[in-house]
């Protein structure tokens, strides 16, 4: 089974600092220099440049400090990112995805698990690539813990085929067994108790409190749909956003206070945003340097658009409720 190791100080030179479920990140100024920005206290760094470059210099990759990496890399659909070509030739494509991917892989922990946020068209070739079953192969074969779901509502409509409403949510781990893992972290209430009343929940010997279950394998709920022009989460200049209680999601259940999270592709600064405010150190790069500016400002000096930890034990439910089950007080802590 996972382990559940309690929370630790990493050897990067990044430092830990406090946090919790809902708590304001520690007062920090923004330091710029050549590299990149970092925070005064030293417990965020975003690096300026391809991601396949600078990190293959950075320390803590080398010395695979990184507990957690979570990457939303470009799509090659086209996009206008500030100066990233984003409509390479497929199999240029394909190299780079490769390439940043050994690099996340080199950062890892033997502990340490990988993220990766990437719609249909490059999820088969990153999963065959990433269990060693493609004629390239990766630094170190990884193991799948979960295909999940990102699935939202507000697809961009067309006629040509059906309303794309997902992207797919790539969880592997350096080793399965020994990896960072805290699913009570991340409960929700099961539909047998928001939904149909079904006592025998209070009752279930699962391991779980009364009620409660880890989250399903597809993921949506309040504040999981798109980042809209009119969400209060949106960021000037990134029209492709993650929502925060993503990252909260992932960062939660998949390291601890103190932990270095690396995010190779930081846009508009979700990950790094979340991280610090629960506590953990962050590691990144931006191809722009404005990109960069923006978020780490909103990374040091904002932070999160809501409080965290709203949306620990709710219920996801699609149906109508029927009658809500009462639980226990101890059941949410």
């Amino acid at each position: 089974m996972p382990h559940h190791p309690k929370p630790r100080r990493a050897a990067s030179k990044l430092k830990p600092v406090a946090g919790g479920r809902g708590k304001a990140p520690q007062a920090r100024a923004l330091v710029e220099s050549p590299a990149g920005f970092r925070s005064s206290t030293g417990d965020c760094e975003v690096l300026v440049g391809d991601c396949r470059e600078v990190l293959a210099k950075h320390p803590s990759v080398l010395a695979g400090e990184v507990d957690l990496v979570f990457a939303d890399p470009p799509f090659n659909w086209n996009r206008a990112y500030d100066q990233w070509d984003d409509k390479m030739p497929r199999e240029d494509y394909l190299t780079f995805t490769f390439d940043w991917l050994d690099r996340c892989i080199q950062a890892l922990k033997p502990t340490g698990t990988l993220f990766v946020n990437i719609p249909d068209d490059t999820c088969a070739e990153i999963v065959c690539y990433l269990k060693g079953h493609l004629g390239r192969k990766p630094t170190q074969v990884l193991h799948m813990v979960n295909w999940c779901i990102w699935h939202y509502r507000f697809g961009q409509n067309q006629e040509g085929a059906f309303i794309n409403s997902k992207v797919h949510t790539l969880y592997f781990a350096k080793d399965r067994a020994k990896r960072t893992w805290n699913p009570r972290e991340v409960l929700e209430l099961t539909d047998r108790a928001s939904t149909y009343a079904d006592k025998r929940t209070l009752t279930k010997k699962d391991g779980m409190p009364a009620g409660m279950r880890v989250p399903l394998d597809v993921w949506y709920g309040p504040y999981w749909g798109r980042i809209q022009g009119n969400n209060a989460e949106r960021r000037h200049g990134h029209d492709n956003q993650l929502p925060e209680v993503y990252l909260e999601r992932v960062i939660r259940c998949a390291s601890n206070p103190g932990d270095l999270v690396m995010d190779p592709f930081t846009g508009s600064g979700t990950t790094g945003t979340v991280a610090l405010n629960l506590g953990r150190r962050y590691l990144g790069t931006e191809f722009s340097r404005d990109n960069a500016r923006r978020a780490s400002e909103r990374m040091i000096l904002l932070g999160p658009a809501r409080p965290l930890g709203q949306q620990h034990g709710i219920s996801t439910a699609i149906a109508p409720k029927r009658r809500a089950l009462t639980l226990p007080s101890t059941t949410i802590g």
